[in-house]
């Protein structure tokens, strides 16, 4: 094919090569555009779910699915020695760590594990913060979430002492032997115990679905690019060649 001094004769094979590339990259980057728009949709279905009113956890097991991100209350009393220092938690750039603590839910023998909030590590790391607990029968609300945290591992060892590089709500079953609601409260009250409690707002995380897409999107113009890069030749340059 000749063009404006341009000739464009590609092999069948590269043709056929490009064209499945192409057509590759551009299905991925519409999957990952559904895929972003899915998790949209589920955001704002949370976000609808954060502003319900609040309600309270029973004393017999619950499903997560069913009060995930939704605003809860409950009634019992902490057990503070089973508290857990998780490791690796910064505020405004200072090293500290979560504290979860169980609470006993009344009338049940059912815990439910609280993020209670963050405090710092200190100078000293081989000394754990002291931890302002109130005890006996109190009530408490926050958001609900996914009990399961997991950070970088250091170490594949089973859990010795208080703190905790990650948090599982089986590892911490497993521990204390305690019967435990698949979620954890993410504290809201406003006490003068020392903990910082500012939650960041859960992210949808399409943001990166979006990225992969316009990635994909650019994979199929290169192959294009390249392809017509390679098999668009001068006029004047081809006919030099085949003297």
């Amino acid at each position: 094919m000749n063009l404006l001094g341009y000739n464009f004769s590609p092999k069948i094979w590269a043709v056929i090569v490009s064209v499945v590339f192409v057509i590759i990259f551009i299905e991925l980057g519409k999957w990952q555009l559904s895929r972003a728009e899915e998790k949209n949709t589920r955001q704002e279905q949370l976000d609808l779910l954060s502003k319900e009113p609040v309600v309270m956890v029973p004393g017999s097991v619950i499903k997560l699915e069913e009060y995930q991100y939704r605003t809860v209350e409950v009634i019992g009393e902490y057990r503070p020695e089973e508290m857990v220092y998780l490791d690796n938690k910064t505020y405004k750039g200072h090293a500290g760590y979560h504290i979860l603590m169980p609470i006993q839910l009344s009338n049940s023998s059912l815990h439910v594990v609280v993020n209670r909030g963050w405090v710092a590590t200190g100078m000293d790391r081989s000394i754990l913060p002291e931890v302002i607990t109130e005890l006996g029968e109190i009530k408490i609300t926050g958001l609900a979430v996914s009990p399961d945290i997991r950070t970088l591992e250091l170490s594949k060892h089973m859990v010795e002492g208080a703190v905790w590089e990650n948090f599982t709500l089986q590892r911490y079953k497993e521990t204390t032997g305690y019967e435990l609601q698949p979620i954890m409260i993410l504290q809201n009250d406003q006490l003068e115990d020392g903990l910082i409690r500012e939650w960041p707002r859960p992210d949808s995380g399409s943001a990166k679905n979006y990225g992969y897409a316009v990635q994909w999107f650019a994979l199929a113009i290169t192959t294009i690019i390249i392809f017509l890069v390679l098999n668009v030749k001068r006029q004047d340059k081809e006919d030099k060649e085949d003297k």
